[in-house]
């Protein structure tokens, strides 16, 4: 099984965390569809395998109408093997989140909606340079699951400057309270050549608390948790029934096709990407031109990919998986690596398969980076 995931590069404002790739000029949207629908008749012999899940990410997919949307998903329809009940979600801000957008989508085979919450409170949305206010984003869902939506998941963003421990647990209540099944839960994260970096450079704001991102990452899984949601990667949370399917494919190894400017492709052995630039992006498909680069995973990156994804989640990394895919080098000096991390009870062995314990969860990356091989 496979998964396609569409990269939509329009946003209405720049939010003050994020560094990915898209433009607030939205005079070329139209032209864009036309562009991806283009990528994907180009490459649609990159994927033999049945398509089970579709992903709408951004930018702000939810910027594009309805005759778009379904433009998109009838070339992929026409031109890849969909089995019949796939998982296809929709990134969604809350303030384009009206009824009639919501209907329209309803029209589609659109199943899932992930809605850009972030927080409830408006001192964050302020900080964040949100679009949308505190109303809206209540609303926005209560809306999404009175037209009949029930897989549905929410952004929520935790250590904050503005956030306390005291709205961070309202943040989860409210969320709990509307019966949302799934959650995705992030810290803010200061990332090069944002506007939040420029402000701390700056000393408009104060640096972001490592030791407060920890404690409020601490009540997140406490929270969840103890609210049947499944812990099955370390920033996402979901009951039973309302896994993403289309992430654990990522993080299970599955095969991908990454459609629009600055979207990762993965075969299994190559991954590649496409320009991050619109116009340099349209100009070559409108030439039926691709703009990507491929790169060759050698058997480090390989290694260290499989560590990363699998430590990150409920699946945990088996030895097996690397004792048969992998030199005898490979499994060995992992077992001294992993040694330090075992004694110190950030990791644990269970049957054979490694797991990070609550203590390890949030130092994942750091604890990955460890096990590298260079």
């Amino acid at each position: 099984m496979a998964g396609i995931y569409i990269h939509i590069p329009f946003c209405k404002q720049k939010c003050s965390y994020c560094n990915f790739h898209f433009s607030t000029h939205l005079n070329s949207k139209n032209q864009m569809v036309q562009m991806i629908t283009k990528e994907l008749e180009l490459r649609k012999n990159e994927i033999s395998e049945p398509v089970e899940t579709i992903y709408f990410g951004g930018g702000t997919p939810s910027l594009l109408d309805l005759n778009e949307l379904n433009q998109i998903l009838e070339i992929i329809y026409a031109n890849f093997s969909v089995i019949s009940r796939p998982e296809i979600t929709l990134e969604a801000n809350p303030d384009d989140l009206t009824i009639l957008k919501i209907k329209e989508i309803k029209s589609t085979p659109i199943n899932r909606f992930s809605i850009g919450i972030q927080s409830f409170f408006k001192e964050d949305l302020k900080l964040m340079n949100r679009a949308h206010d505190a109303n809206e984003a209540f609303h926005s869902i209560k809306s999404v699951q009175n037209a009949g939506f029930e897989n549905i998941t929410i952004d929520l963003i935790y250590g904050a400057q503005t956030t306390s421990d005291e709205n961070w647990q309202k943040n989860l209540k409210i969320a709990l309270d509307l019966e949302v099944p799934h959650i995705s839960s992030y810290a803010l994260t200061v990332e090069p050549k944002t506007v939040l970096a420029h402000q701390i450079d700056k000393n408009i704001l104060k640096d972001v608390d490592d030791e407060k991102q920890e404690h409020q990452f601490q009540i997140l899984v406490k929270t969840l948790t103890e609210n049947d949601f499944i812990h099955y990667e370390i920033s996402n949370f979901g009951k039973d029934g309302f896994l993403s399917q289309h992430n654990s494919n990522y993080w299970k190894g599955k095969p991908y096709l990454g459609i629009g400017p600055s979207a990762h492709s993965y075969d299994g052995k190559n991954r590649s990407w496409n320009i991050a630039n619109n116009s340099v992006y349209l100009k070559n498909l409108a030439e039926n031109k691709l703009v990507n680069e491929i790169e060759v995973l050698s058997e480090n990156d390989r290694f260290n990919e499989l560590v990363m994804i699998r430590l990150r989640t409920i699946y945990g990394l088996d030895f097996e998986e690397i004792k048969t895919n992998f030199p005898e080098e490979f499994a060995s000096e992992f077992l001294l690596e992993i040694q330090l991390h075992l004694e110190n009870g950030t990791v644990k062995l269970e049957n054979g398969i490694y797991y990070l314990t609550e203590k390890g969860k949030f130092l994942a990356d750091g604890i990955a980076s460890n096990l590298f091989r260079i």
